[in-house]
């Protein structure tokens, strides 16, 4: 007897030993959150994205008013700052302004009858806007645009001479053409059309607003409105402050905010979680951790009223609130049209280069790789086109330059510079030029509104050790051409969602960067308020802080791939079971 004691105990402890491997495979294989910086094979090369079909369902609402401006202050720049914002009515247009089809070769952002199609017609786990009972297209997408003091918003333009970037460029060009700067007077025939402006890459609060003036689902009725945009040019107001010792000189235009918007009665409907704002500028140029003057920025985004509301930048944080919307580009399409053309041709060019690097060397960064890039481009023997942006040079301020080198060249290395992201990863994207990243902050977990979920599809990403190891070339030589002509394809197909149409424009026949910003806004405050409906907390989860948020994302294969091996480990573990049962 004790001997058989003895024997099925030694089973039942080996049955609960299995049971406790299952359990954890189990979590291994649905636990999207165990991930690293790795990615398959190809000595350490993962050829590698996120789009999300924006939408929300909320309650139609009884009337449209008639439309006023939604913020007065743009209207009065003055003249002599070189046409500080020439800023079109305001007033609302009811009328759908072209009832004809989208071009045929707009493989992007093509609209559907009602508005819900993603930027990159993939089919979506997320409902679709509901469009109301009438079939009001702006059922469940009203938003109301707060009339800020000029001090927010047009004061900053109306002194662009102070505005910086950072060095003594005077800015008041770029401001020109509702923030899409100077148009470029001769594209040597690179660029097509007149849609070409030299846009400076902080300029996108003052596109954004304007662009959201022509916003087909404006509302004066707050309380009929999904969501309320704060029209607050946070970038330009902290790029005058960013390099002074006196951190409340930083932060006095912040307080000055949210103290106004906090007495507003729209404000005290939601405590600020339907409102939005959108800076210009990288989300850690205001999350300043500390009050001690050495540390970097204003502390507009840990101010508590801001944290109820939802941040927009050029790059995100790892707090929930924040979220990445794409750098503007140089190309501001006034027509869908414009756009086929520009892909059309993307899509014919032979590209001499296998890759191309713009930017230029930071060997204060010990982080970056720029400096070994730089050096390998040198030595390729002409595989590798080199476009040199020292300050010195000012090469890559002329847009024509730049999309010279990229619309040449195969593939294009995006490597990290002073933070994670680079306008030049949308420049490549415009050129048809498929980027190569060697971090995944740069993108993939970045802009998950508009880049497309399977990262495979239209990128190369190199793990940074493996780039310093190795040479690029050979990688980048080992795709398969199949994969490579897959991959431009794929690139040339975002090119809509990535650019600003021209705010001018009130043609409506192709969804652009704002129009899916709008959309993931809407689904974002919608789910909040689903959960005030509900009886929940709304704080629960709306702006903490989430290191998890940028772990690196693994392409759907890789996810299949991990999966099968949960299964089949699964099965064999199970049947040793079986055996002592």
């Amino acid at each position: 007897m004790l001997g058989k004691k003895g024997q099925y105990g030694h089973q039942v402890w080996f049955v609960v030993l299995i049971s406790s491997l299952l359990c954890f495979l189990l979590l291994f294989s649905s636990d999207r959150s165990f991930l690293s910086g790795g990615g398959g094979g190809n000595s350490g090369v993962t050829f590698f994205v996120d789009n999300y079909e924006n939408s929300i369902n909320t309650r139609k609402p009884k009337s449209l008013p008639s439309a006023g401006s939604p913020n007065k202050t743009i209207g009065s720049a003055p003249v002599d700052k070189g046409s500080l914002l020439k800023a079109n009515s305001t007033a609302r247009d009811r009328e759908v302004p072209n009832d004809g089809l989208s071009p045929p070769d707009v493989t992007v952002g093509d609209k559907s009858d009602d508005d819900s199609v993603s930027p990159t017609n993939q089919s979506s786990e997320h409902a679709s806007l509901d469009v109301g009972l009438d079939g009001d297209p702006c059922s469940g997408r009203f938003i109301y645009v707060h009339d800020l003091p000029s001090r927010f918003n047009d004061d900053l333009l109306r002194k662009c001479e102070s505005l910086t970037r950072g060095t003594t460029v005077n800015m008041c060009p770029y401001i020109e053409n509702l923030g899409m700067g100077p148009a470029v007077a001769d594209s040597r025939g690179v660029l097509l059309n007149n849609s070409w402006f030299r846009t400076n890459q902080f300029q996108l609060e003052v596109i954004f607003h304007n662009k959201m003036k022509q916003y087909k689902c404006l509302t004066n009725d707050s309380s009929l409105a999904s969501a309320i945009y704060v029209p607050y040019y946070a970038g330009l107001d902290i790029s005058q402050y960013l390099w002074s010792s006196n951190i409340s000189v930083r932060d006095a235009t912040a307080f000055d905010l949210v103290g106004w918007l906090s007495r507003r009665p729209e404000w005290r409907r939601m405590s600020g979680r339907d409102h939005f704002l959108v800076a210009g500028r990288i989300a850690w140029d205001f999350r300043r951790q500390a009050d001690d003057p050495s540390y970097w920025g204003s502390k507009l985004m840990f101010l508590p009223q801001s944290q109820n509301m939802t941040m927009l930048s050029v790059e995100s944080s790892v707090w929930n609130n924040d979220f990445a919307i794409p750098y503007p580009t140089y190309f501001h399409p006034s027509k869908g049209a414009e756009v086929a053309q520009w892909q059309d041709r993307m899509r014919k060019l032979e590209r001499k280069y296998l890759f191309a690097f713009a930017g230029a060397p930071r060997p204060e960064l010990e982080f970056t790789i720029r400096g070994e890039i730089i050096n390998q481009c040198l030595a390729s023997n002409g595989k590798c086109k080199l476009l040199n942006c020292s300050s010195s040079t000012n090469n890559c301020d002329d847009p024509v330059n730049v999309m010279k080198v990229f619309r040449s060249s195969v593939f294009c290395l995006q490597p990290r510079g002073d933070s994670y992201t680079r306008r030049s990863t949308f420049d490549s994207i415009l050129a048809g030029c498929i980027p190569v990243f060697f971090h995944s902050g740069t993108a993939y977990v970045q802009y998950v509104w508009h880049l497309p979920r399977d990262h495979t599809k239209y990128s190369v990403f190199i793990q940074l050790d493996e780039a310093k190891k190795f040479s690029i070339e050979p990688i980048l030589q080992s795709i398969p051409e199949n994969e490579v002509l897959a991959m431009r394809e794929e690139v040339i197909r975002l090119i809509p969602s990535m650019v600003y149409a021209d705010p001018r424009s009130k043609e409506r026949n192709f969804d652009d960067a704002f129009d899916v910003a709008i959309k993931g806004v809407l689904e974002r405050i919608g789910k909040v308020r689903k959960v005030i409906v509900s009886g929940g907390d709304p704080s629960i989860g709306f702006a903490e802080q989430n290191h998890q948020k940028f772990n690196f994302p693994r392409s759907d294969p890789e996810k299949r791939e991990r999966k099968r091996l949960a299964r089949e480990i699964l099965y064999a573990a199970g049947s040793r079971i079986g055996q002592f049962l």
